[in-house]
């Protein structure tokens, strides 16, 4: 019975940040004329509503084919007991302006804050960063789900991955 509650309890406890988080787009892209939020908005916003929960955020790595992905993961724990949301990002094969460890922390970044999208139910539906009006390929985009990256998947063999 205790875990039950418990569970239900961090169920509640997720349900209430969802409800009351309010992370504002207080950041300028000057290149594209558009306000958004950037994963340090999302994580000064939800702190002071954590209470006696843990909120810890994990990079892993992963290979799909000949490209690199992050794999970031927004972990909310209390009393034992977890909720979690995972995101992507591609690594650019070159970005004007940065070295490697900067390409690699960028798309860190950007994993991380949808990782928190994810947890807890932020919805950037009218950022311009998540639309892509190009035509698709076949190559994994940042914004691709992992329904989108199954289907590829079953076309194109890839060595042993993790999904």
């Amino acid at each position: 019975m205790a875990v039950t509650k418990t569970v239900k309890t961090i169920t509640q406890k997720l349900n209430k940040i969802q409800q009351t988080l309010k992370a504002p787009k207080g950041q300028l892209n000057k290149f594209g004329n558009y306000n958004y939020r950037s994963c340090e908005d999302i994580l000064e916003a939800v702190k002071p509503l954590l209470g006696d929960m843990t909120l810890i955020i994990t990079d892993t790595m992963i290979q799909l084919g000949e490209r690199y992905y992050v794999k970031a993961t927004a972990i909310l724990s209390f009393e034992g007991n977890i909720a979690t949301a995972h995101a992507y990002a591609r690594e650019s094969l070159i970005k004007k302006g940065m070295d490697t460890a900067q390409i690699t922390g960028s798309a860190s970044s950007y994993a991380r804050k949808y990782a928190l999208n994810g947890l807890f139910a932020i919805d950037d539906a009218r950022d311009p960063d998540t639309q892509d009006n190009r035509v698709k390929s076949k190559a994994f985009k940042t914004h691709d789900t992992v329904a989108d990256v199954k289907k590829v998947l079953k076309t194109q063999p890839v060595e042993e991955i993790e999904l």
